[in-house]
């Protein structure tokens, strides 16, 4: 029996030259007469690729510190050369979408809802009532995105951020019996971090971001258990919503960049809240998501979790660009999230 470790395995090298071109160090710009200081500046705060120079505004960059507006144009200049910031065609996307993975739930019936499972460079958020099986789902995928799955996806390592203190390695040695591989080499490929405040929820993402550059193709995962939660604490009352929700936004742009810039999944649990004006308009759910609007449009597919008879759970597709909005009943057992028993 090979243990997680041998599963996580090399990808061909056809795939690894993709990888190549999808990790553009930024320490490449050295060629384009950007000084090493510089560098180490970007690194900091978490930009550590090309890409990832693309991806922050020239506002963003003129903050960091010892960057000036001269600089971050020789900058932004120096990345345009490296890479193509036009238009292509829908043929040469379609290529690069190759390179999107998917990651089992542990549920064939689930699995078959989402198209095969979460999908890399893409958000992914399951909201629902407590006792509706996100944080079991989330700690299921900590085992299934370290095993070789469909397409030749080879499994990878995970990042686990905490904001309810609701993870259990406890809970993935059970997972990990149900799927037959070694307790150490799954815990061994999590790695955890529990945040405290919205900010620092934010400040870890550029760790994150570090991280996923310096082991470059080898974690899959991201997994933020809830993503509301310590907003909900930290911003109180109608007078601080806006504030809330604009740096919930930047958080969100955040994770959808980290998710496009290392090709990783990004999973999020959300949590429920009463929906005050529901009973005007006869719903037959007077419950909603939390994050508004922002969190709504951020989410690549939403996927909404209710109870059912017993340990039955039924997710159903809230919201995503290319799946039909369907239902799938599951079960959630000691090995974590598996198909309903009829």
């Amino acid at each position: 029996m090979k243990s997680a470790e041998d599963q996580v395995v090399e990808e061909d090298a056809s795939f690894q030259d993709d990888e190549e071109i999808f990790f553009q160090d930024i320490d490449l710009l050295q060629k384009h007469g950007i000084n090493v200081a510089d560098i180490k500046k970007m690194k900091l705060v978490g930009i550590c690729t090309v890409k990832g120079i693309q991806m922050t505004t020239r506002k963003a960059l003129c903050n960091i510190k010892g960057l000036s507006e001269a600089k971050v144009e020789k900058i932004k200049e120096a990345a345009g050369k490296m890479l193509n910031v036009g238009f292509q065609t829908a043929f040469e996307y379609s290529a690069r979408r190759k390179q999107v993975f998917r990651i089992t739930t542990g549920s064939q019936e689930f699995d078959k809802l989402l198209g095969g499972g979460i999908e890399s460079m893409a958000i992914t958020e399951a909201f629902g009532e407590f006792r509706t099986g996100k944080t079991q789902l989330s700690h299921t995928f900590c085992v299934t995105a370290q095993l070789p799955g469909e397409d030749g996806y080879s499994g990878g390592k995970i990042v686990f951020i905490d904001t309810e203190n609701t993870f259990r390695p406890d809970r993935l040695r059970d997972i990990a019996d149900h799927f037959n591989v070694d307790h150490g080499a799954v815990l061994d490929n999590v790695l955890y971090a529990r945040a405290y405040t919205s900010e620092h929820q934010m400040e870890l993402l550029d760790f994150v971001a570090a991280k996923f550059h310096e082991e470059g193709g080898v974690f899959k995962l991201l997994i933020i258990d809830s993503i509301m939660a310590l907003f909900r604490v930290d911003f109180s009352g109608r007078g601080e919503l806006a504030e809330r929700q604009q740096k919930l936004a930047q958080m969100l742009s955040r994770l959808q960049k980290i998710s496009e810039e290392y090709n990783v999944a990004v999973f999020i649990t959300n949590q429920m809240t009463a929906d005050p004006g529901a009973g005007m308009t006869f719903q037959a759910d007077p419950k909603k998501p939390i994050g508004g609007h922002i969190l709504a449009h951020a989410s690549t597919t939403r996927i909404s979790l209710r109870k059912g008879r017993g340990e039955m759970r039924i997710a159903k597709i809230f919201d995503s660009p290319d799946m039909p909005e369907n239902e799938a009943t599951f079960a959630i057992s000691a090995g974590g999230v598996t198909d309903a028993k009829e």
